[in-house]
């Protein structure tokens, strides 16, 4: 591991002007590439002091031996420099969005004599016109085979072009009319021509055009008697229809737009793009890419921008960019749109109308599709496997981990604080074993301290469970398992009544917590209370994702990429989703409570059975006890406890000057008629961030 110091640039020798800069290692070669407005200002926040360093930031400062820069003119020639180079040189340091396919696009080879419809993937050529790109080649075929009744255009290769020129017979598709044969000279190059370009015209969006003119061609057939004509003329518009069904209007104004969303954890992003034109969704694609440097959204909206139009020139870079975030900063990101476009580019963030609609929906395809990459790779079992052991190689454990619990805290500002307990057995999720827990040790907001009595509440429960199977005695003193009449034995110790699993039986061989040094303290220190050393603790502190172990005074840091922080992450942030979820309900309920659920026995029934019949709790607590008896299934005694719970909940009458008749507000905090403290005005709103 290189020290920074080592190669570190004088910082007079550093420019202050925009350019690109390369971080190589000790073999030369790039690992990173960045570019800055101001050269001196940025390489300077690489070489503080490497504690102060985001972890990502650090372990590519360590890694690196030298560092170059190249001075440019501009913000616009450093941002083409940074793409060409990570093109180049492809920095492991980098963000680098991974595609396991090429998209197909349909295309039109308008630089050939007859021009030719075909799917193609890859590099674009000069002279031929692009449509999409589709996520399917069959897509692609299914909208050609519908419009090549209309518009009858080559598809075939060269090799059967000259072939069926040599032989004079045109291929099956020329024979059915879905060729109009150039081949065999049934049409001239120029009409040829004539009908890639209406082609190009009707897949650009211009369609109502066509679509008129064949239906004015239908009915003067119809108007001659020329029957067949008419119906052939029928068929063809209802496959322009079909086609045209095929992508629909999205945005009325018939814009041509990109559309790009990001969905991002502390791992990985995704990104997914929809292609418009003319209004109509015309092809979509997607990335995702590792996290390796630190980066916000809109430097991955930028690196996206790259990935998508780095390559393109003129139409294929659209009038008008949606993004989820704009760059910092944009008019260099901008004017390099529009340079490769040749006019302006609007980049901007939508923020109202069926752009902003559609922008959602981008947004739910971006988040699946990261939802979906995440599922395939914890499903896979050699992946989790390496997980495991990188995890146990990290921690020094002895084995690898096959049952993790992990346990995180949930309050809003101190209200309704619970816990919850996930546990993932041989990296998947074993939702059955998941438990909540509500904090009933003290009042108030303290996760450390709740951290300690959820694992002291926890573990004190398996050392019951394990006295109770006899794993601590031997001899005469274990447990005699309970034998039914049949002579079956029906107690095991580690299974309940009914088969299920006891609740806390099972210990897990890794407890992680949600946090940092404090809350890992706390969890071992509950644990050695209990006696308990050989399970082991470790905490993932959510803001640089490091793994901390007790009583160390620097965490862990594991690598971006590795297997085992993915899955401790994944650990993680379930346990957070499950406390979240019951702390939610928790204050959801007791906002919905109600003086008549302090009556026991009174269940939903007989609740919705007196509100119904009194209209209102106002009324119910008005009415008096014969009258609470009128109501079915409510006997006596029943009535008086209601009633006794409907006075001890009424609000405190207000004051009244008995000269005046006026009702007096006294001041928060005096004291009432009652002897009770009185307020006024609303109440406060509760306001916070749930952690």
């Amino acid at each position: 591991m290189a020290d920074p110091s080592s190669y570190r640039p004088k910082p007079g020798e550093i420019p202050d002007s925009p350019g690109v800069y390369r971080f190589r290692d000790e073999h030369r070669r790039v690992i990173y590439v960045g570019k800055a407005k101001s050269l001196r200002q940025r390489l300077a926040n690489y070489f503080q002091d490497l504690a102060g360093l985001h972890p990502r930031t650090r372990s590519m400062v360590t890694t690196a031996a030298s560092v170059e820069w190249t001075v440019v003119s501009t913000e616009v020639e450093a941002l083409q420099l940074e793409y060409s180079w990570i093109k180049e040189y492809d920095p492991r340091f980098n963000v680098k969005y991974r595609d396991d396919k090429s998209y197909p696009y349909l295309a039109v080879t308008m630089n050939e004599e007859y021009p030719r419809v075909q799917v193609m993937r890859g590099h674009k050529k000069k002279g031929v016109r692009y449509f999409g790109p589709y996520a399917h080649a069959w897509a692609i075929r299914d909208t050609v085979d519908l419009l090549l009744r209309v518009f009858p255009v080559r598809t075939c290769s060269a090799g059967v072009f000259k072939n069926a020129a040599r032989t004079g017979r045109p291929c099956l598709l020329g024979y059915i009319g879905k060729c109009s044969a150039p081949c065999v000279d049934r049409v001239s190059a120029e009409e040829h021509r004539e009908l890639a370009d209406e082609f190009c015209d009707f897949m650009t969006g211009r369609t109502n055009t066509y679509i008129r003119r064949l239906e004015k061609q239908m009915a003067e057939a119809a108007d001659d008697m020329e029957y067949e004509r008419a119906a052939r003329l029928r068929d063809d518009i209802g496959a322009l229809k079909k086609a045209m069904e095929k992508n629909a209007v999205v945005l009325a104004d018939a814009t041509d737009a990109d559309l790009i969303a990001v969905a991002e954890d502390e791992l990985e992003a995704a990104v997914q793009i929809f292609h418009v034109r003319g209004g109509r969704v015309r092809g979509q694609r997607g990335w995702v890419t590792d996290k390796v440097e630190e980066i916000t959204t809109g430097a991955l909206v930028e690196h996206a921008l790259q990935q998508l139009y780095g390559e393109e020139t003129g139409d294929a870079v659209p009038k008008e960019v949606l993004v989820p975030a704009l760059p910092d900063p944009v008019e260099p990101v901008q004017e390099w749109l529009a340079g490769r476009r040749g006019s302006g580019v609007s980049l901007r963030i939508p923020q109202r109308g069926d752009k902003k609609a559609l922008m959602e929906t981008v947004q739910r395809n971006a988040q699946q599709a990261l939802v979906l990459h995440k599922t395939k790779r914890a499903s896979d079992l050699t992946t989790r496997s390496r997980a495991l052991e990188e995890i146990a190689d990290a921690l020094d454990l002895d084995s690898a981990p096959l049952r993790i619990e992990c346990y995180d805290i949930s309050h809003l500002q101190g209200d309704d604080v619970v816990a919850s307990m996930v546990v993932f057995e041989d990296g998947l999720a074993r939702k059955s074993e998941y438990r909540r827990f509500q904090i009933k040790g003290f009042a108030g907001q303290d996760d450390v301290r709740s951290m300690h009595e959820v694992i002291t509440r926890r573990f004190r429960r398996y050392l019951a469970e394990k006295e109770k199977t006899g794993e601590w005695t031997d001899g005469e003193d274990a447990e005699t398992p309970e034998i039914d009449r049949n002579g079956e034995i029906v107690g095991t110790g580690l299974t309940e009544d009914d088969g299920r699993p006891k609740k806390f039986a099972y210990p897990p061989q890794l407890v992680v917590v949600d946090g940092g040094a404090p809350q890992v303290a706390a969890a071992r220190r509950a644990m050695d209370e209990l006696g308990i050393d050989d399970i082991a603790v470790c905490g993932l502190a959510k803001r640089l994702e490091e793994v901390w172990l007790p009583g160390d005074d620097d965490p862990v840091v594991l690598p971006r990429t590795s297997e085992g922080l993915y899955l401790l992450q994944r650990v993680r942030d379930e346990a957070h989703r499950f406390a979240i979820s019951y702390q939610r309900t928790k204050r959801s309920k007791r906002f919905r409570s109600s003086p008549l659920d302090d009556v026991p026995g009174l269940g939903d029934t007989r609740k919705q059975a007196l509100l119904k019949h009194f209209g209102s709790l106002k009324k119910l607590r008005s009415a008096t006890i014969d009258q609470i008896c009128e109501v079915p299934g409510i006997g006596r005694k029943t009535a008086e406890t209601i009633a006794v719970a409907l006075a001890r909940s009424a609000p405190a009458a207000p004051a009244v000057n008995t000269a005046t008749g006026e009702i007096m507000e006294e001041e928060p905090g005096t004291m009432g008629s009652s002897g009770e403290p009185v307020t006024t005005g609303a109440p406060d709103e509760r306001r916070g961030q749930e952690t």
